[in-house]
């Protein structure tokens, strides 16, 4: 995995974030394991509940095409696109990541920059997660 052209792929698609409330734009770009990458951004809506953060949107977009095997996900963001400290991603987001991941080998990178990041198992960010084997 090329750690530095995901985070490259969140960072290009970040001005396309639509945040006309917050204007806090999020960019993730989530890495399949057949080496297919797909892109999302936070799209707000003006009743805030039917927002859907980058994360999600980059989840979604690859579920949509038939993806269901995922190795690592690239997230940043910042006030107004400037990119000035680690973004995690919420909670929502991290149980989707659950859902679809591996959650002691799926890789959550936190970008600042291409050379500036820091690296998760999502484990580490969702301990004791409700995965589908609970269901069993």
């Amino acid at each position: 995995m090329d750690r530095r052209k995901l985070i490259q792929a969140a960072i290009k698609v970040l001005p396309e974030s639509y945040t006309p409330y917050s204007h806090f734009h999020v960019a993730a770009a989530l890495l399949c394991k057949d080496g297919t990458v797909y892109t999302g951004i936070n799209i707000e809506n003006a009743a805030y509940t039917p927002t859907v953060c980058a994360e999600r949107s980059a989840f979604f977009r690859a579920v949509n095409e038939g993806k269901r095997e995922f190795e690592a996900i690239a997230i940043c963001g910042g006030k107004d696109g400037i990119v000035t400290d680690y973004c995690a991603p919420c909670g929502v987001c991290r149980q989707v990541m659950r859902e679809f991941c591996d959650p002691g080998t799926f890789k959550v990178i936190l970008a600042k920059s291409e050379d500036e990041y820091k690296e998760f198992v999502l484990k580490e960010l969702l301990p004791m997660g409700f995965g589908p084997e609970n269901l069993l």
